[in-house]
């Protein structure tokens, strides 16, 4: 798997001062944990999912996750099972035909119900199980967690290596008075599970839900205050310096063009300064397709340390990988910060003579960017995140 495949060569070479580089199930665990990038849900009642990843059909998927949960009714649960496992099989013989390498797969995970279904499940497709790069767990706890956990270190080798992705979105994570004490135990149980734990998940959907609240296209999840706040305790207990994990953003639930409502999202100035005129008939075709929010809640999630984004719709692939990729300047800065940190000096002033880098402080933020830079790419200093959505808005 690599971003960006979808660029010609010579694009690569136009836009990025680093390019993307190669990973897939088997990189290594900190390393991968930043390339779930646009994670797409389907349900598992869908027909076909082998052949949609053999034929690439989604430009641009490098993760995604096939839904036995919420996207499945509870009458269809069986039926979507057999197809699953079938779907896989399929893969499987595939893939043991030689006509698609382990390699070339995007990183594929099952998002189960319970600890039942995922034994079940897992026994059913047998070595096809080693098609998977983990399990999603839903409405995760410190209570139901230890033994799925136990679970998924069963599946897991050095030669198979197999991840847990915890959603957090119970009541007892959103509800205030218990918020706090039900973090630290789900923190502390990963903890002893750390090396199978590839990524924490947020859901805001459910979390909306025990609120009777639906967000629309024109508010992100930091508008809700409710949800603003519990995002902000968690990010406080799962990304310390000391111990931390890769949150990913809470998905996006809107894809249709509308009627709007409410002013759009994105401002004018960042698209007139950059490209004039041309500039804002095309922030208009964002606004139009309802990605002005998306956009909007992906530049949120970033500057709250949060990293990729579930997705339930193909047209969000490009626009998530894109607004993640590093630029120039973070790129140069954290490099210098990384390399200063010998203990010689403290601070010292940006290349770019608009800022202070402190060395301790800013050291697992550089850390951070580096690992993003090997896997989304570094911009040559002269393009912006803007200018890859551009692209994509065009071609």
């Amino acid at each position: 798997m690599e971003f960006f495949t979808y660029f010609y060569e010579e694009e690569l070479n136009k836009f990025f001062y680093q390019k993307p580089q190669r990973f897939n199930k088997f990189s290594n665990r900190e390393l991968l944990s930043y390339g779930l990038g646009a994670t797409l849900y389907m349900p598992a009642t869908r027909p076909n999912i082998h052949q949609d990843i053999l034929s690439k059909k989604h430009e641009g998927l490098t993760s995604l996750v096939i839904d036995l949960e919420d996207a499945v009714g509870d009458n269809e649960v069986f039926g979507a099972e057999g197809l699953l496992i079938a779907e896989l099989l399929k893969l499987s013989g595939e893939v043991n035909k030689g006509f698609i390498s382990f390699e070339d797969l995007p990183l594929m995970f099952v998002r189960i119900r319970n600890l039942e279904q995922f034994k079940r499940v897992s026994e059913q497709l047998g070595d096809a199980t080693k098609l998977l790069t983990g399990v999603v767990l839903p409405k995760f706890t410190a209570k139901n967690g230890e033994e799925i956990l136990r679970e998924v270190l069963r599946l897991h080798s050095e030669q198979h290596p197999f991840y847990a992705m915890p959603i957090l979105e119970t009541a007892r994570v959103i509800q205030k008075e218990t918020r706090m004490e039900e973090l630290m135990n789900i923190k502390h149980l990963l903890d002893r599970n750390k090396e199978n734990i590839l990524n924490v998940r947020i859901g805001a959907t459910d979390f909306c839900g025990l609120y009777g609240i639906r967000r629309s296209a024109d508010t992100t999840v930091y508008d809700i205050s409710v949800l603003r706040d519990c995002i902000s305790d968690i990010v406080n207990v799962f990304q310390r310096f000391d111990s931390p994990y890769v949150v990913s953003g809470p998905v996006w639930e809107y894809f249709s063009a509308k009627k709007r409502m409410l002013k759009p999202q994105l401002r004018q100035t960042p698209f007139r300064e950059r490209y004039g005129v041309e500039g804002l008939k095309w922030r208009t075709k964002l606004i139009d397709e309802n990605v002005d929010g998306l956009i909007q809640e992906i530049l949120m999630d970033i500057a709250n340390g949060l990293t990729g984004k579930t997705i339930i719709h193909p047209s969000h692939i490009k626009i998530v990988q894109a607004l993640n990729v590093v630029s120039y300047e973070e790129y140069i800065d954290a490099s210098n910060i990384i390399n200063a940190a010998n203990g010689n000096i403290g601070v010292m002033k940006s290349d770019f003579a608009n800022k202070m880098n402190e060395i301790k402080p800013h050291y697992y933020w550089a850390k951070k960017m580096i690992l993003k830079s090997q896997l989304y790419g570094v911009l040559h200093e002269e393009f912006t995140n803007i200018d890859l959505i551009k692209r994509e808005v065009y071609v």
